[in-house]
């Protein structure tokens, strides 16, 4: 479809600002300016509606969705590691403290070669964008050039984009072959890759941000740490890293901080509004209310953790304890790139953090005590206005003032493997089944500030 710039879009579909609850659209006229934000929502019934649908079409400006189609704001994905886009779907046989020194760095360090890393990065920002992914948080890896490749391929390609240098300088940790040098190498690198991404010639609209990216505590020395959270202070940057993934990683902060991560990453000032903390599995009941009074958020990763973490994220705790949460691929500890399978699978391990796993157990003893399960409303919400919410981005929901970064859903995509039944599926149930069962085949079109970024 074409661009919505100056557009009045005629449409239904969805959107959830508000956790839990979906917002159905039905024939909604949607104003979109010549900049890509929306002016004005109209829905049928409303006074204005007929004139301004009459008008539009005057003007020759009124687009109108196909029969069958939906509209959703495009997906914001809260943690994915650019990088490693080379090994999605493999390297999934050992616990995180091996995977990375097994296959990820050494996949991490090819990112030296500048037309590998080019190669990778274009593939890796078109696919998400085809997935309907129009925000994505990105960790790039310690090579300056690779990292500046990232920005220019998603200004390139119209994704937004915020996108770090990974820090990581600790020598006990991280191999010979692929850390930051020491570390003035890594606060300079940082503050070099924040120089490049503002000062950019075609990022005068904002479109990429650049965030500190200490990689997680163990890759980084205290003096890093410190040094990166004086930057996130002095710059107003976004701050991304992991945060008590594993027992393994949650242990060895413990170890070597005697505190938490959560605690440790507010002492080096790295935890505030704009701080992304990936995976955050095992915080503890104290971790979660320094989260929420620092207005922190978490990337909330059930596909990864189900491989890594030995844990399940209570999403449901967080929200009701009023934690900014958004949803993560995180490529590629999760498997997959799809938000719509992160959606899927962060119903599940809800359920089943809710019920518990051991059959061995008697019922009563095996559930948690209290409830955990949340519904597609609510994984929608988080993979779109929630993610947009935790990362403080006026996107991820139809209302003016907002950025049109939106999806077209397709239904009757042949390729497809959803079917709607008009005797059965109305309302949200419709959105029901885009979430659980609607692939990238069903994706028509995909919306960054109004314009066509992707369209089949």
């Amino acid at each position: 479809m074409a661009d919505m710039r100056g557009k009045v879009l005629l449409a239904s579909g969805f959107h959830a600002p508000i956790a839990g609850e979906v917002d159905v659209l039905e024939d909604a006229l949607i104003a979109v300016d010549g900049e890509g934000v929306i002016l004005s929502v109209t829905r049928r019934g409303e006074a204005d509606y007929d004139a301004l649908t009459a008008r539009a079409v005057a003007e020759g400006r009124l687009e109108r969705l196909p029969e069958g189609s939906y509209l959703l704001p495009g997906f914001v994905d809260c943690h994915v590691h650019a990088p490693q886009y080379p090994q999605l779907g493999g390297a999934l046989d050992v616990p995180l403290e091996v995977w990375l020194q097994k296959y990820t760095f050494p996949l991490e360090a090819r990112y030296a070669d500048l037309a590998f890393a080019r190669r990778a990065y274009g593939l890796l920002v078109e696919d998400l964008i085809a997935n309907g992914t129009t925000t994505t948080l990105y960790f790039a890896t310690v090579h300056q050039d690779a990292t500046r490749a990232l920005v220019d391929t998603c200004l390139e390609k119209g994704q937004r984009a915020l996108i770090g240098k990974v820090a990581m300088d600790n020598a006990e940790s991280c191999p010979d072959y692929y850390r930051d040098a020491s570390v003035d190498a890594a606060l300079e690198g940082t503050r070099a890759l924040i120089d490049y991404v503002r000062m950019h010639p075609d990022n005068t609209a904002g479109l990429v941000k650049p965030v500190v990216t200490p990689r997680f505590i163990p890759s980084c020395t205290d003096a890093t740490l410190e040094g990166l959270g004086a930057i996130a202070r002095e710059c107003g940057c976004h701050v991304q890293t992991h945060c008590s993934e594993s027992d393994w990683e949650h242990g060895y902060v413990l170890s070597r901080h005697g505190m938490t991560d959560t605690e440790s990453l507010d002492r080096f000032g790295l935890l505030g509004r704009h701080t992304m903390l990936a995976h955050s599995n095992l915080l503890t009941a104290s971790d979660m209310e320094k989260i929420r009074v620092c207005e922190a958020a978490v990337a909330h990763c059930p596909l990864s953790n189900a491989y890594f973490a030995g844990a399940v994220f209570p999403l449901r705790a967080a929200l009701e304890k009023g934690l900014h949460v958004g949803l993560g691929t995180d490529i590629s500890g999760g498997p997959s790139a799809s938000m719509l399978e992160n959606c899927r699978a962060a119903v599940t391990v809800s359920r089943m953090l809710e019920t518990g796993v051991d059959p061995a157990v008697d019922a009563a003893v095996r559930a948690i005590g209290q409830p955990a399960r949340i519904d597609f409303r609510l994984a929608f919400h988080v993979a779109t206005a929630g993610g947009a919410r935790a990362l403080d981005l006026p996107v991820g929901q139809f209302s003016p003032g907002y950025r049109f970064d939106a999806i077209v859903i397709d239904t009757r995509a042949k390729a497809g493997p959803m079917r709607l039944w008009d005797e059965f599926d109305s309302g949200d149930g419709i959105l029901q089944k885009i979430v659980f069962t609607a692939s990238k085949a069903n994706i028509a079109t995909v919306w960054v500030d109004g314009k066509t970024v992707s369209s089949h």
